[in-house]
């Protein structure tokens, strides 16, 4: 059942278009052949809907009180498990490089699940939920879509995710797609310096 599950979302992903292929700069500074743009995914809302149940299926048994995500990525299918599940939303963004809690009063003393859309070191939840234990939060689990990190993310349990796909990361100054000349493109959210 789990693999049927993950394989109609990689259908789903390649349907839409968000399976891309080229030469991408991730928002952790690596390179990769491919890119999850899960907001072509998303763009349609019962695909949103049918992840966003899969995912609070799974974060249930974690008993969360509001479900936060970073922004942008994880805007629109952590609305949808909160929806899923009955529960708040709220966002954190980045403000000078930074996540911050800018339009929504703490929730301090809640259980709270960080979601995102793909995960490939988990950087930016984990700024989310060490941003919201900071805060006086219980953070009890993170989960995504896509979980590209091949359990080398920075978080400090492993997070639920739908599929877990396992392509082949490059650091920039190893990278064979660099040295074939092929033309770096950051599809993501997050500028770089």
């Amino acid at each position: 059942m789990e693999s049927n599950r993950s394989d109609k979302i990689l259908q789903l992903m390649e349907q839409t278009g968000a399976l891309l292929k080229g030469h991408f700069l991730l928002t952790s500074g690596l390179h990769s052949e491919f890119y999850m743009q899960c907001a072509l995914l998303l763009r349609f809302p019962e695909h949103a809907s049918y992840a966003g149940g899969l995912i609070s299926d799974r974060v249930r048994v974690l008993d969360p009180d509001i479900i936060a995500a970073p922004a942008i990525g994880g805007l629109i299918i952590g609305h949808e498990v909160a929806r899923s599940l009955g529960l708040p939303f709220i966002f954190c963004e980045r403000e000078s490089g930074k996540m911050v809690l800018r339009r929504f009063p703490v929730p301090e003393g809640k259980r709270v699940i960080v979601v995102e859309d793909v995960i490939t070191t988990g950087g930016s939840v984990r700024e989310v939920g060490e941003l919201l234990q900071e805060k006086g939060c219980e953070w009890v689990g993170s989960a995504c879509i896509v979980d590209r990190s091949g359990g080398n993310h920075v978080l400090p349990v492993q997070p639920v995710s739908l599929c877990k796909v396992d392509f082949p990361l490059y650091d920039p100054s190893e990278c064979p797609l660099c040295d074939k000349g092929l033309e770096l493109v950051k599809p993501g959210s997050r500028k770089f310096k």
